[in-house]
């Protein structure tokens, strides 16, 4: 009889992602067009070659003046000229004088405030203003957003539209980022099928490779199709040879339980130099969980189970952060939020953390959690309508109306309360 061993010791969800990311590396920086760069983290600091504004400018359409003309309301002033957005006035502006300004032109010389046109009055050739202007009203200074020399974004800055729009106004068209990961994707098992046409008795369709790599994707990396392999110790083998010499990291599905024709163990031995680390990780569903670096760069390659849930839950809870941690951002992991279960979530005692899919909707009181009809590890399509895991702890489960905390797959799809009538 085929002998069945245990994948290997069993960790804590945090242990198994601390030995995990003992085992990583950044990624080498390079530099990159601004416009390429969102969603980058930087691997430079950003320091400004300039003031911003470079000079004082008007923060409001007016009348450009000086304070201590209007020192008494309301007051009458000669108007002697405009000055526009990107066009400097030729002359200073002398005592008992005003000009019209544009929100953004350059402050003539002499003045030192802007009157609101909202209160002043043309009349002729001369305004009056109808409220005493403080020195300094409405006039945006040089440095007042940016110093020149200062800290604009640090190592670790991931860069958003803002952050874009921000080194934009400094000139930089450049700049020295994390690049993405370049991950390899490939399914083992001699029951997958690549291709639509019709199923043999025991075969099933590779949607692993496909999950994964939309969630490559997602996650900010360049993923690689590395296509579908055989329960095969020479093709696995030849496989993750070849795809340690042109990834940063290689993800494999299947071959990570008890099976006896699970050979990625085997080779991964072969091949890891000592550094293979199988384990069972004390969650459900994803229990079994594997990785090693291979080859002269010190490749990881990351095995994940074979059930599609299973694979998914693995993903986001354990190598999603190990990508982006590579592709250098400080915080790897998602963010969880507490919830209001809508109904009872119950569980057994099996000193694993459950992650139950959920459906998470906002009302005026919070988050409020459901579950979905499918809980199996093999159910994905009552998984693809979640978004997000409830996080039971060991225990009994959770009572419809406590508060559980809830993972979301995808933040930005959260259904909002609807607060704005």
């Amino acid at each position: 009889m085929p002998r069945f061993e245990r994948p290997g010791p069993t960790y804590s969800l945090d242990d198994a992602r601390s030995r995990l990311r003992s085992s990583l590396h950044r990624l080498a920086p390079v530099s990159i067009p601004l416009d390429d760069a969102l969603g980058a983290v930087l691997a430079e600091p950003v320091i400004a070659a300039d003031d911003i504004p470079s000079f004082a400018n008007a923060a409001m359409d007016g009348y450009a003046v000086r304070a201590a003309d209007t020192s008494v309301a309301p007051s009458v002033l000669r108007v002697v000229g405009r000055v526009l957005a990107g066009h400097p006035s030729s002359r200073p502006l002398d005592a008992g004088e005003a000009m019209v300004i544009t929100t953004g032109a350059p402050l003539p010389e002499g003045a030192d405030s802007v009157c609101m046109i909202e209160h002043a009055v043309l009349d002729g050739d001369d305004v009056v203003l109808e409220e005493v202007v403080k020195k300094g009203q409405h006039v945006r200074y040089p440095g007042e957003d940016i110093r020149r020399g200062s800290l604009v974004f640090e190592v670790g800055t991931e860069l958003r539209p803002a952050h874009i729009g921000v080194l934009a106004s400094l000139g930089v068209g450049g700049v020295a980022v994390f690049p993405k990961a370049r991950v390899g994707v490939f399914s083992t098992g001699d029951e997958l099928r690549s291709d639509p046409g019709p199923l043999e008795p025991g075969q099933i369709r590779d949607s692993n490779r496909h999950l994964l790599l939309a969630l490559v994707r997602r996650a900010g990396g360049e993923p690689i199709d590395l296509g579908t392999l055989k329960d095969n110790e020479t093709e696995i083998q030849r496989a993750v040879e070849a795809a340690v010499t042109t990834c940063d990291v290689v993800i494999t599905s299947g071959g990570v339980s008890v099976g006896v024709a699970d050979q990625m163990k085997t080779v991964l031995g072969r091949l890891s130099g000592g550094s293979l680390q199988w384990m069972e990780v004390a969650i459900k569903p994803a229990k079994p969980f594997g990785f090693a670096t291979v080859g002269a760069a010190g490749v990881p390659v990351l095995c994940v189970p074979g059930n599609p849930v299973s694979a998914l839950v693995s993903f986001e809870i354990l190598v999603r952060g190990a990508l982006r941690f590579m592709m250098g951002h400080g915080v790897s992991e998602r963010t969880t939020l507490p919830a209001i279960a809508a109904e009872d979530l119950p569980r057994r005692r099996d000193g694993k953390v459950h992650l139950i899919r959920v459906i998470v909707e906002a009302n005026e009181d919070g988050l409020l959690a459901r579950p979905v009809v499918g809980q199996g590890s093999h159910q994905l399509h009552a998984t693809a309508l979640a978004n997000g895991f409830a996080i039971l702890p060991d225990g009994d489960g959770a009572e419809a109306g406590t508060q559980v905390p809830v993972l979301l797959l995808d933040p930005e799809d959260l259904p909002a309360a609807e607060v704005f009538r």
